[in-house]
């Protein structure tokens, strides 16, 4: 009788495990490609589209949804061959001031990898049609501490002026957050 027990024990967590790993591969395959986007227009030059002055507003939400802070931010892009140098400055609600400087490089497989002082490592970043997906780790200030969070950064092109941005926060897998932020460029030549 204890064979049998622990033989239908068995059975059990073989047959959790495999329905486990099936939802895991469900998953997985349910998460979007940048390639999925080829085909919208207007197309998203990165370059073209932040030299020059851009002003953008966004806010932080925490996992439950709930709005934590709003900012504003000041762009200034200089474009120099491949290189692109992003200076941000943030505001924001609450007074604290920010800035971030980019340097932003495209890469001759048309690909782009990114570096600003608090990105761990380098930002990876992929363009198709009017999207550019960004892969990278920053390093956040938290109540005294700083913690690497994942940012899995989606950009959309909506017109010659305007792009939307959605950035999902991951901490050890789990999501911790999202920044949504609107951008508006200054000096578009018509």
């Amino acid at each position: 009788m204890p064979s049998n027990s622990i033989q239908l024990f068995h059975n059990k967590m073989k047959s959790r495990f495999i329905v486990v790993l099936s939802l895991c591969f469900v998953l997985l395959g349910c998460s979007t490609s940048v390639q999925e986007y080829k085909e919208n227009t207007p197309a998203f030059n990165l370059f073209e589209y932040f030299e020059g002055d851009v002003l953008a507003w966004g806010m932080v939400q925490d996992f439950n949804g709930k709005l934590t802070r709003r900012f504003d931010v000041k762009i200034r892009g200089v474009v120099k061959g491949d290189l692109l140098t992003l200076k941000e400055d943030f505001i924001y609600d609450d007074g604290e001031k920010q800035q971030r400087i980019w340097k932003i490089t495209r890469n001759k497989d048309g690909t782009y990898t990114g570096e600003a002082d608090d990105v761990v490592g380098q930002a990876t970043g992929v363009v198709a049609g009017n999207a550019l997906n960004w892969q990278y780790s920053l390093r956040l200030p938290v109540d005294g501490s700083a913690y690497n969070i994942a940012f899995d950064d989606w950009m959309y092109r909506h017109d010659k002026t305007h792009v939307f941005n959605i950035a999902e926060m991951r901490k050890w897998g789990f999501g911790v957050g999202k920044v949504t932020l609107f951008f508006e460029k200054q000096d578009v030549v018509e």
